[in-house]
């Protein structure tokens, strides 16, 4: 059985800088396993540009941003295995891989990092009437074919969900002689950056249609029309709302989730609101040796903040193998408009001076704030003139603002940015 310090499961962008980080902290023996054929992720489809200005200072595309890992990662020597799969994980972090090259074996790892990203919710969790004609793609399937295997899934397109990548194909499609009908939104509010909404949509002029939902696909073998109708606030179609926009393609963009099969059949605690690990904040899941970083962990909205949270992890790693102890915790809650925190426990004894807590809010709030409380005592108020569900949030908790004797910390939203 191979031996190996730590094992990085996931290639991307946060199975890389974690590797880097880990790599600079001291630790010699590591191994990234990746179960497609080159490194990256999904930023190798990305070939917008919008990455890296938080971490190198420039606009940058996905592929280059993914290169500039890559180089580190090279110039590290730190190896890694391509189109190698990991099918199990025991609690003792025995590692069971199989790949073209070496078959099916197993790893023992001192320690393991989950970067495994995330994938898209497929139709099949959206219960939309109709038949199942060619001429569905989730808008990431949509997104590899146009810019990585160079076919068009269509001409005539309806998006149906407003998130980054659905927002960010609209624009792709239509530079590519494609004709986008509109971008339907069941939600009142959109789920992607402002920017993207400016960027992608209002200047190609494509219609976005919010608390609009489709709810019927036409078409026995190949897509010809889709039946849109407004939602009330039950999510539930108004009558003499429908109409109905012939088209031949229909793109899915309806929310990500946290690839975590691995992680639950290892035995990792699950967030219930995220689907992601619950972590400390060194980045530690319910099992000692095992951390998450990344989309893993939760969806993000930049891949900047990914490379930030993916090191602290690698640094954790890192303090784990030298033999760094572990405390009691304080739980962090989010309530009043907070849908989950990332980290949910904290180490008041060991934490470093400041811990960036990160999370969504559940409706899009104006001239509010953000509060934490420590047993009902206010720690800190920061005011926000807009907060939206598409944006990440992020709370700077610093250790000496926190009480001795905590034992949980509660964000809230709450009105007047004053």
């Amino acid at each position: 059985m191979k031996e190996v310090q730590l094992a990085i499961i996931g290639g991307g962008p946060a199975g890389l800088a974690a590797a880097v980080a880990a790599r600079r902290a001291g630790v010699e023996d590591i191994l990234i396993l990746e179960r497609d054929r080159e490194l990256g992720g999904i930023l190798n489809q990305c070939i917008h540009a919008g990455f890296g200005l938080h971490t190198f200072g420039q606009e940058l595309t996905g592929p280059e941003y993914a290169h500039r890992f890559i180089e580190q990662v090279q110039a590290l020597e730190i190896p890694y295995w391509l189109n190698t799969m990991v099918l199990d994980i025991s609690p003792e972090r025995v590692l069971t891989v199989t790949g073209r090259e070496r078959g099916l074996q197993q790893i023992r790892a001192q320690a393991v990092i989950l970067a495994m990203g995330c994938r898209e919710r497929p139709r099949g969790a959206l219960n939309i009437p109709g038949y199942r004609p060619a001429g569905i793609y989730s808008a990431g399937t949509a997104q590899r074919l146009v810019n990585m295997e160079g076919l068009m899934p269509g001409r005539e397109v309806v998006i149906l969900g407003s998130g980054d990548i659905g927002l960010i194909m609209a624009r792709r499609m239509t530079l590519e002689g494609a004709h986008v009908h509109a971008v339907a939104e069941v939600m009142p509010y959109s789920g992607g950056l402002k920017r993207n909404i400016v960027q992608c949509l209002e200047d190609f002029n494509i219609p976005l249609y919010l608390s609009t939902t489709v709810v019927n696909i036409l078409g026995r073998e190949r897509v010809e029309g889709i039946v849109l109708a407004q939602v009330d606030e039950n999510r539930r179609p108004i009558p003499g709302t429908v109409r109905t926009i012939p088209c031949d393609t229909l793109l899915l963009s309806v929310g990500l989730l946290p690839e975590n099969e691995l992680s639950g059949a290892a035995g990792v605690t699950l967030d219930r609101v995220t689907g992601g690990p619950v972590v400390a904040d060194d980045l530690s899941t319910s099992i000692p040796g095992v951390f998450a970083c990344g989309n893993v962990l939760h969806v993000h909205d930049l891949v900047d903040f990914v490379s930030k949270e993916a090191a602290q992890a690698g640094e954790s790693a890192a303090r784990y193998l030298a033999g760094a102890a572990r405390g009691e915790t304080i739980r962090l809650e989010g309530h009043n408009g907070v849908r989950y925190t990332v980290p949910q426990l904290l180490d008041p004894v060991h934490m470093a001076d400041t811990v960036t807590v990160r999370f969504r809010v559940a409706q899009p709030r104006q001239n509010a704030a953000l509060c934490a409380y420590a047993g009902g005592r206010l720690l800190r108020r920061v005011p926000r003139r807009v907060l939206t569900p598409g944006e990440m949030e992020q709370f700077v908790l610093r250790r000496e603002e926190i009480p001795a004797g905590t034992q949980t910390i509660t964000f809230t939203v709450e009105e007047g940015a004053q």
